[in-house]
């Protein structure tokens, strides 16, 4: 047994902090805690990205085995395959479940399948490495503002240790359960916000079918009772036809692959989910697998030209 997370804080002593991801949403919350002076050390594949934490105060960790003394690592990573890599290593590095020390917390907060999610709970766990799901909702110009919402599950003790640092990254947190409930909520969230962009394609379609413009629409829109936040935020874009990604077609094909997945292992009929991903795929076929997921609105299924 090491020292506890628990230990390190009643005594009194800083709590060392380790970040592994330093992409479009990872970067903005490591600058964020170091704004606040909480010391953070930086693992990224990508040298240039982590260089430029660097000069801003983030220290550089090179690889897993550079987290031996963090008490909290926070990771933001693309897809469960990577999570695989960082938590189990390989033959030539070792990953976390390794080199972490029994009483540390990893928070996990990419959209990551169920499944994976068990597979890293069980072997952090045998590890007396406490682990916290924290997928997070909300777009990269949320992350720099702090404004994030982080849908969290695991260990009680572990979120009660990290909610303070969390709270420099975000304006809403729930706890949602013991096991690996916020990965399932994340889920949920994804669905509702893919869907949105379907339908609101084939609603503007109508809608200039009848003479109607963007921008008379999505005013009308924002005022209705179908209003939403995402649909804000997205509104001057589609009406610009500026489709320049924050979360990809690309991205969304890999979360609605997610979807699907966890819906068939629970046998929960997802006949609306499947044939947008199927939209989505036929997008990404069309050429819009790196535009925005509003892109949508411009594919239209496959009639408009692109």
């Amino acid at each position: 047994m090491g020292i506890e997370v628990d230990d390190v804080k009643a005594a009194g002593a800083v709590l060392a902090v380790g970040w592994i991801g330093a992409g479009k949403m990872g970067t903005p919350m490591i600058r964020n805690l170091l704004a606040q002076d909480i010391p953070v050390a930086v693992t990224d594949p990508v040298a240039q990205a982590v260089a430029e934490l660097a000069g801003v105060g983030a220290t550089v960790a090179a690889d897993a085995s550079r987290h031996r003394s963090s008490d909290i690592v926070f990771a933001t990573l693309p897809n469960d395959a990577v999570l695989r890599h960082v938590v189990f290593g390989d033959e030539t590095s070792p990953g976390l479940a390794d080199v972490l020390r029994p009483g540390a917390i990893f928070v996990e907060m990419s959209t990551v399948s169920p499944d994976c999610s068990s597979e890293v709970a069980a072997a952090l766990k045998s590890r007396n490495i406490h682990y916290l799901r924290a997928p997070l909702s909300g777009s990269t110009a949320l992350a720099e503002k702090a404004a994030l919402t982080v849908l969290a599950s695991g260990d009680k003790a572990a979120w009660d240790t990290v909610e303070p640092y969390l709270a420099h990254l975000s304006a809403r947190r729930f706890y949602l359960g013991g096991g690996e409930e916020a990965r399932y909520m994340k889920l949920v969230l994804n669905t509702l916000v893919g869907a949105t962009s379907a339908i609101m394609a084939e609603a503007l379609a109508l809608g200039e079918s009848g003479g109607l413009n963007r921008r008379a629409m999505m005013d009308v829109v924002g005022e209705s009772a179908v209003a939403s936040p995402l649909l804000a935020y997205k509104a001057d874009a589609i009406v610009a036809d500026d489709f320049t990604p924050a979360f990809s077609v690309e991205q969304m094909i890999k979360d609605f692959i997610l979807i699907t997945d966890a819906a068939h292992a629970h046998d929960v009929p997802q006949a609306v989910t499947s044939l947008i991903l199927e939209q989505y795929r036929d997008a990404a076929k069309a050429g819009l697998n790196d535009d925005d997921f509003f892109a949508l609105v411009k594919w239209r299924g496959g009639k408009a030209k692109l």
